[in-house]
């Protein structure tokens, strides 16, 4: 602060400077005016100058360093009252942005609110009409045609459950219920429900599941494992994936490996960007880059840690590891 204070003092000083030296200059050059007694009076002036400097240079920046430990907001509770004009100059343009600011914020949120509601009572309204679409796939006679009208309402149904879970994510905490949640129940239910996608792409299960009991959120859970089965079952042909489920360091571990085409070495860190799909296949239109960022921010409310291993054109293992139960002690004290 000491440096930015004599930049921004130093056409004053530097005026002050070349006055004095001014004086000296005209009393040496002028024999009736003596030069010493010049000498004596500048310097004692420049004392005196010094200790003003000093003394403003307190006065001065007191005002301008609250300003710059300020904290990046809009709070303004901590600024130091001003005491120059210029300083309340200052002082009022900065109330006048913040209240603006405070205001578009205000106005930011209430719209972002409003629209997600309505995107919300928009999913819940398509959900009505996809039900009844569901019917009557069912009720078709043709097995062809069913199995392929089938898999297009799976995919709209996954995309609109994904939009519908991405929207409830930022307040996840106020929707978690932690249970024992039932481990076959769901894996089941989920595989159940994407059974037509896994028998036209001839997928098969493997399941041995030593432990069937978690204590979690049943229905974040679930999304967890749908999202999981459909990256799996998504990037895999005829093949059967594995699903296990066993105790280790007093820990509950879920296992799900697949036959796929596997995660190239270098995608391995951002598979968990909002947005990233892939390197390898950047082409796939099929792929949002919104699944596993979803799936590791639902984990991660859940204490859920994800490992994944991968090996590029053999397949991947994705490993959901639960926290021990006196860990939920956080979560279910909120």
């Amino acid at each position: 602060m000491i440096g930015k204070y004599f930049a921004e003092r130093i056409s004053w000083i530097t005026f002050y400077i070349f006055l004095h030296l001014f004086i000296i200059f005209v009393a040496f050059l002028d024999s009736a005016i003596p030069l010493k007694p010049i000498l004596y009076i500048v310097f004692l002036s420049l004392i005196l100058f010094s200790i003003f400097l000093i003394f403003r240079y307190k006065k001065e920046t007191f005002f301008y360093k609250s300003l710059e430990a300020r904290e990046g907001n809009l709070d303004i509770t901590n600024i130091a009252g001003p005491e120059s004009p210029f300083e309340k100059i200052i002082e009022n343009s900065i109330i006048n942005q913040t209240e603006l600011l405070k205001q578009s914020a205000s106005i930011g949120r209430m719209t972002l609110e409003q629209e997600k509601d309505e995107l919300l009572s928009w999913i819940h309204e398509v959900k009505t009409p996809l039900t009844a679409m569901h019917l009557m796939i069912d009720r078709l006679d043709d097995d062809l045609l069913k199995s392929h009208l089938t898999y297009e309402w799976l995919r709209i149904h996954l995309l609109l459950d994904q939009q519908l879970h991405q929207r409830r994510m930022p307040f996840i905490e106020n929707d978690l219920y932690i249970e024992n949640a039932d481990l076959e129940i769901i894996i089941f239910d989920e595989i159940k429900t994407l059974q037509s996608w896994c028998i036209q792409k001839g997928i098969g299960f493997d399941i041995q599941l030593d432990v069937t009991e978690v204590l979690s959120d049943a229905k974040w859970l679930a999304f967890i494992m749908r999202q999981i089965l459909t990256n799996s079952i998504k990037y895999s042909e005829n093949a059967d994936i594995t699903i296990n489920s066993y105790i280790q360091d007093e820990q509950t571990i879920l296992e799900v490996k697949d036959s796929g085409r596997g995660i190239d070495p270098k995608d391995l860190p951002r598979i968990f960007d909002k947005g990233f799909t892939s390197t390898t296949n950047h082409r796939d239109n099929a792929a949002t880059g919104m699944g596993l960022y979803l799936t590791k921010n639902a984990a991660a409310s859940l204490l859920i840690t994800i490992d994944v291993k991968s090996e590029l054109g053999v397949g991947t293992i994705m490993t959901l590891t639960f926290p021990k139960r006196n860990e939920f002690v956080n979560i279910t004290s909120m």
